[in-house]
């Protein structure tokens, strides 16, 4: 999942990036993802409908529920029949993607140091790369 800062009065906009090797159908779904683990969605909040947002990104429909599709086989939307689809929400999601995090961070961790790179000095490499302390 990118990294994606969006403010509230942002949230409706949905950055599709056409040079991007990912489908649109991801680069929604990840973008979704992030404004709700982030906070800029609250649980229950209601998400667009398919047919607004695929208008309003110029796409098909299928497009939208496929995104849709994933991030509630992601636990991250909920389905109420008739009325739409909701945030899921809750500090269950943040939970689950720092253990994928933790995961991601012990794997590279082990792969750096069988081959014999210093992680630490890494670590502190792209900080400083990237503006941080």
């Amino acid at each position: 999942m990118a990294a994606v800062e969006v403010r509230k009065e942002q949230a409706g906009m949905v950055p599709i990036n056409f040079r991007d090797a990912r489908p649109i159908y991801e680069q929604i779904s990840d973008y979704y993802k992030q404004l709700i683990l982030s906070g800029v969605m609250a649980q229950d909040e209601q998400m667009p409908s398919v047919r607004n947002l695929a208008v309003e990104l110029a796409t098909n429909p299928n497009t939208i529920q496929k995104a849709y599709a994933e991030l509630i086989r992601d636990g991250f939307v909920y389905t109420v029949k008739g009325r739409g689809n909701f945030v899921a929400g809750g500090q269950g999601l943040l939970d689950q993607k720092r253990d994928e995090l933790r995961e991601t961070l012990i794997r590279t961790r082990c792969e750096g140091e069988q081959l014999g790179i210093d992680m630490d000095a890494l670590w502190k490499e792209a900080k400083d790369k990237r503006g941080h302390v």
